[in-house]
Parts: structure tokens; C-alpha cells; sequence
């Protein structure tokens, strides 16, 4: 168990009697399993062993409300299993119920004021074939839909237009409801999974994995026509699947951004959406690169200007693709912010320097923003 992340996790979670009299045992220990279920990305051993450690100082158990109850309890709800052939031998591990609700939370955690929606939310100043009426009528041109069509108002321009004697009415008569354009947006959101998300013994990777699964459960249920895409890099990068951001676990890797970047252009370029952004969740500076021949070029001393060219010219190479990309620099090194300032200016994106607490609620602003931008292009 790491001390320094434990101290980390007790500070940011709040124990008080006041809180267990308006929950069921149940409730208040199900509540710090979930959070701490994401430190431990996922292995339910370990998180049981840092709720041990809790008890010692909080008592969260009681001789009414033992451990085992409440193990006993996770599986009888669905949280837990314990099937050796499903857990292929692993012992206890949550279940995808677990999952959804844990993206569930940190999408109140982060986005608590927000409430679900219909579809294709994302409303522009801009009309089209939509699905949301402006109040507002115009002429109808080949291609609007049928059921658009203003009866009432298109027979009174027949009437106006021809008289009210024999009754016509032709193409030029009729008018539509004009509606509002509720436009798609493609989002890859590149997470640095590099050894030094953990560095000095502060978790960086837990907020960050808090906030995917807070965007993706953002987009899930309140824009269901968007897409997200996730993927890591370290030494190289990789897609993941929305089911393992609670396991996600730093590794013993460098910063390749150049791979991450080349890898979630590929995503978007398969991607029928015309409007399309990179969210890159990153503390570091770029610090290695593969090379044609196969191997690996580090360099973890300063700025490497040929990395750092590598990853500009990736910047503009999205730019000219009309991708924007917003950094979420979680650190305040000034040459590490003089870096991202050149790699904003070629993609002419945005970047944000963050500590850890507002991460959340910036990228869904910048979600919006982005997403806006876009569509006026």
C-alpha cells in the first residue's frame, strides 16, 4: 500500500459521524469502496485492505455491521463476483454493474449540477435539418423532410397566392418549420499514462481516469449521437475500451506524445462527423519518440528539440485536418508551459495549466466550446 496515496485519498474524502446517521451502513461503506476502488484501479484485495486501515481510525465497521456483511452484501447486489470461471482465478472483482457506477459518480463527482437530456443537444445558432423547432418558418427547398411541411401556413399562401377559387397549391406555396442543426462531435481524449503521473507521490492518474469516465458517461447519456474515443500513450499508445479506465495503471514509461497524437488522428479520420477535437490529459513534457527502424529515442533531460519538433509538427498536421486540440497540462513548470504555448500556437487549440480539482469541470467546459467552434466552420 502506498502511504503517500492513502494520506492523499483520506484527505480528499470526508469521514464524520453526521454522515453514516443519514446513510445505511451499506451506503456509507459503499460509498468509500467506489472511491477507493479507483485508487486501487479496480483490485478489489487492495481496496478492502485500505477500508481495513480506515476501520483502525474511523471505525467504519460495527459489531452490527461487520466486514463480511458488507461483502456478503456487495455480492447479493451484484458488485462483486466471485465465480472462479468467470474471474478466470482471480479471486473477488467487481462486476460492469460496478463500472457503470462508478463512471455514474464521477460524472455527479465532476458534473453534479448537470441533468440528462434527449438527443443531439448540442444546440448552434445555425438551422438545418434538425430535430428541434425555432418557432421560426421558411421556404421549402428539395431535401427538407416531408414532415417539416406547415400545412396551415402552406395553404394560406395557395389561397393568397392563387385566389380562393379553384384550389392550387405548388411547390412555391409550401414553407417548413425551421429547425435548429443539432450537430455530431468526434472526441479522443488521450490520457499520459507515464511514470510520472505518480511521481513524488502524488496520484495524478486517478483524477484523470475520474475525469474520462465522467466524460464518457457526459456523453453517454446527455449527447448519445457523439462519440468518444480513449486512449493512453506512454512509450507508445493505445486505445482502450470505456469498461477498463478503472483498472488504467501507470507504467514504468516515458512521454510519447508524437504516438498518441498520431494514433487518435487515425480514430478521427475514420470518423463521419464533421466536427471533430482532441482532449490530452498530460503532466509532462514529450520525452520519447520510436524511430523508423523500431527503437525507442529517450530523452527525460529538458526539452529535446527533436522530440519536441516531432510533436509540433503533429500539432499543425491536426490543424490543417481542422481538428483542434485542448492540453490539460497538470503541472506549472515553466519551460514545461513554454512547450505548450508553441504546441497551442501550431494547432492554434487551447491549453489549460490545472491542478487537479478543476480538471473536470474545465474539459467539459472546453467540451462545449470546442464543440461550438466547430460547428461554424
Amino acid at each position: 500500500m502506498n502511504p503517500k496515496a492513502f494520506k492523499y485519498f483520506k484527505n480528499g474524502f470526508t469521514f464524520s459521524p453526521h454522515e453514516k446517521k443519514k446513510q445505511s451502513p451499506f451506503e456509507h461503506l459503499f460509498d468509500i469502496f467506489q472511491e477507493l476502488i479507483v485508487f486501487t484501479s479496480g483490485d478489489v484485495d487492495e481496496t478492502l485492505n485500505w477500508m481495513d486501515e480506515l476501520d483502525r481510525e474511523y471505525k467504519l465497521y460495527s459489531d452490527e455491521y461487520s466486514k463480511e456483511d458488507f461483502i456478503e452484501d456487495l455480492k447479493k447486489k451484484g458488485f462483486l463476483n466471485d465465480d472462479p470461471k468467470k474471474n478466470k482465478g482471480k479471486g473477488l472483482q467487481i462486476t460492469s454493474k460496478t463500472e457503470q457506477l462508478i463512471r455514474q459518480r464521477s460524472l455527479n463527482q465532476i458534473f453534479g449540477s448537470l441533468k440528462k437530456s434527449g438527443q443531439g443537444n448540442h444546440k448552434t445558432k445555425h438551422s438545418g435539418r434538425g430535430d428541434d423547432y425555432t418557432g421560426d418558418l421558411k421556404n421549402y427547398v428539395f431535401g427538407d423532410s416531408l414532415d417539416q411541411i406547415s400545412m396551415t401556413e402552406s395553404i394560406k399562401n395557395a389561397q393568397v397566392n392563387h385566389g380562393a377559387g379553384d384550389f392550387v397549391l405548388t411547390e412555391q406555396d409550401l414553407v417548413v418549420n425551421d429547425t435548429h442543426f443539432n450537430a455530431q462531435m468526434s472526441t479522443v481524449l488521450m490520457i499520459d499514462i507515464s511514470h510520472s503521473m505518480i511521481l513524488y507521490g502524488e496520484d495524478r492518474i486517478t483524477p484523470a481516469k475520474k475525469v474520462a469516465m465522467a466524460l464518457a458517461e457526459l456523453i453517454r447519456t446527455r449527447y448519445p449521437k457523439d462519440t468518444l474515443d480513449i486512449l493512453v500513450f506512454g512509450n507508445d499508445a493505445w486505445p482502450i475500451q470505456l469498461k477498463d479506465l478503472p483498472y488504467l495503471q501507470v507504467g514504468p514509461y516515458h512521454t510519447n506524445t508524437v504516438a498518441g497524437m498520431s494514433l487518435a488522428l487515425d480514430i478521427l479520420r475514420r470518423k463521419k462527423q464533421t466536427n471533430k477535437q482532441i482532449f490530452m490529459i498530460t503532466d509532462g513534457k514529450p520525452s520519447c519518440i520510436k524511430l523508423p527502424s523500431g527503437e525507442y529515442y529517450k530523452n527525460s533531460n529538458g526539452l529535446d528539440e527533436f522530440i519536441t519538433g516531432k510533436c509540433l509538427n503533429m500539432a499543425k498536421q491536426a490543424r490543417k485536418l481542422q481538428i483542434p486540440i485542448t492540453t490539460f497540462m497538470i503541472a506549472q513548470d515553466p519551460y514545461l508551459r513554454q512547450f505548450v504555448q508553441e504546441f497551442t500556437a501550431a494547432n492554434q487549440g487551447k491549453a489549460f495549466y490545472t491542478g487537479l480539482k478543476g480538471l473536470g469541470e474545465m474539459i467539459f467546459e472546453d467540451y462545449e466550446t470546442n464543440r461550438k467552434k466547430n460547428i461554424k466552420r
